[in-house]
């Protein structure tokens, strides 16, 4: 394949993986209501204790981080492509691996740089 179609199959690869995760989410909330309206219901049984309910509550919240954070990394792979800079790693500059990019059209990083990321504190990750 040449780079434009290279460019155009990834492109495509992170619409369609956008609009599969848009469709989880919406299957997963009932619909297109947001996931506080959701929640609102969800924690509104007088049965359930306050531990289960906190606890429930805590993972629909790193459920609706972790959506986001993936529609964000799909944009930003989107916002690459646009500018010509898609494949390249976001933090060293070189050429991320045509596989890894394979595997995770949204990669920002190589795997080395990946890697690096992965072993700093959480509060320091970019």
């Amino acid at each position: 394949m040449t780079q434009p179609d290279l460019s155009n199959d990834h492109r495509q690869r992170l619409i369609d993986k956008r609009a599969e995760l848009l469709a989880q989410i919406s299957a997963q909330r009932g619909g297109m209501r947001s996931r506080a309206d959701v929640a609102e219901e969800h924690f509104a049984h007088p049965e359930d204790s306050p531990a289960q309910v906190s606890s429930e509550r805590d993972v629909e919240f790193a459920l609706n981080e972790r959506e986001t954070a993936e529609l964000g990394e799909i944009a930003d792979a989107l916002e690459r492509l646009d500018l010509g800079t898609y494949g390249q790693c976001t933090d060293c500059g070189g050429a991320i691996s045509a596989l890894r990019l394979q595997a995770l059209p949204e990669a920002a990083r190589c795997i080395t740089c990946q890697e690096r990321a992965e072993q700093l504190p959480p509060h320091t990750r970019a």
